[in-house]
């Protein structure tokens, strides 16, 4: 069968969704109803993002909230609010977007890039025990693609060493762990509302916390160095304008209503996906070990419910990866390379990040590709798209 980068008829010619989807009937009245207000600001007396604040709590098992800019800068409030700052270090994932570094640079701390484990991708507590020194101050466990870190693994860790724990789940909004919500398993957790999340007001983040004075203090952060309660004009502490504005509150507030059942939707297409690969099979020649030429990388322990923003793949056996991502584009059905090991930006280095050595995410740069959220909201029977396309260029 010819592929399609040579010429042949692609598997599929159809679009995948769009993303975001079209605005609901409650989107979009909240959204006008913002507008003619004026009241588009989050201190101008409107009560939306103070509403989409406390769904979010409630939604991640904690009390308290605060709607930001973006996460980068949730991540970084989060970190300045529980008194991470220059001079201390924070271990972080080396299979992760690099915003999660960055925003430890912001703090003025050392980000300390360790390795995931070589099968599900995530930070483990082992390697937290391995990176600890005297100035580590804090851990960023990532809840990568949707999947929850094993939290009580990490958290164990933490507790050892005196560590503050913030979780970055930008990519697992309505995720769970041991029957739990991810967000509020750690001190502080973040939430990103960029244009591709699973919940998108185009940019926008939130930070969710259980401890009245960790909220306090990352409220102060976020609004100037105010004191909640306390006087406009009075700045007891450093802060900034990192706020989110109604109107981007208005979009992210009816979206927790089909949240759910979008979920449900995407876990359904992967389902289907997980099955038509164990049909694959392996190349004529192939000798060595795989059982299937790809397959799913699997959820950590402890996962209840994962959110699937991404859908990542592992291909098991030799392939030129350049060629790969550009043949399956052709087929209709494109992949994305996925993220670069962290430890490898110069930038970051430079920046003064300490980079740990990191097999498992290398090979992870090799072997693993994704499929996007926005494809996965697609007809679970449309996963066969995929099956088909990956049959084609491995055999090919």
């Amino acid at each position: 069968m010819t592929l399609a980068i040579h010429g042949g008829t692609p598997v599929r010619t159809t679009p995948w969704p769009a993303w975001p989807p079209p605005l609901d009937d409650a989107q979009r009245k909240l959204v006008t109803d913002v507008l003619d207000s004026g009241l588009w600001g989050a201190t101008q007396g409107g009560s939306v993002c103070a509403d989409l604040t406390a769904a979010f709590a409630r939604l991640s098992g904690v009390r308290y909230g605060v709607a930001v800019g973006n996460a980068t800068l949730g991540l970084f409030a989060a970190l300045r609010g529980l008194g991470v700052g220059p001079g201390d270090e924070v271990i972080v994932p080396a299979y992760t977007f690099v915003a999660s570094a960055t925003s430890v640079l912001l703090a003025g701390a050392v980000p300390v890039i360790v390795d995931v484990d070589p099968v599900d991708l995530h930070l483990t507590g082992a390697a937290v025990e391995s990176a600890v020194t005297g100035r580590t101050a804090a851990v960023m466990p990532v809840h990568l693609a949707g999947s929850p870190a094993d939290m009580d693994d990490i958290n164990a860790v933490a507790v050892r060493h005196g560590l503050k724990v913030v979780e970055d789940a930008a990519q697992a909004h309505g995720a769970s762990y041991k029957g739990r919500p991810v967000g509020g398993l750690g001190d502080a957790g973040v939430y990103s509302f960029q244009a591709s999340k699973a919940m998108t007001a185009g940019e926008g983040g939130l930070i969710v916390c259980r401890d009245e004075a960790d909220h306090e203090a990352i409220w102060s952060v976020c609004n100037l160095g105010r004191k909640l309660g306390g006087q406009w004009y009075g700045h007891p502490n450093v802060g900034w304008n990192l706020r989110l504005t109604e109107i981007q509150a208005a979009l992210l507030l009816p979206w927790l209503d089909r949240l759910e059942s979008e979920i449900a939707r995407r876990n359904a297409f992967v389902a289907e996906v997980e099955r038509g690969l164990a049909t694959i099979g392996l190349p004529e020649g192939y000798e060595g070990g795989a059982r299937q030429p790809v397959s799913v990388v699997p959820q950590p322990p402890g996962t209840t419910l994962d959110s699937r923003h991404l859908l990542m793949l592992r291909v098991h056996v030799p392939y030129d990866r350049a060629f790969f991502l550009e043949a399956m584009a052709a087929e209709g059905v494109p992949l994305d390379g996925g993220y670069p090991p962290l430890g490898t930006m110069a930038a970051l280095t430079e920046a003064g990040a300490r980079p740990e050595p990191c097999p498992a995410t290398e090979a992870a740069g090799r072997e693993v590709a994704w499929m996007r959220q926005s494809m996965l909201m697609d007809d679970p029977a449309h996963a066969s798209h995929l099956v088909e396309a990956l049959t084609k260029v491995l055999h090919a």
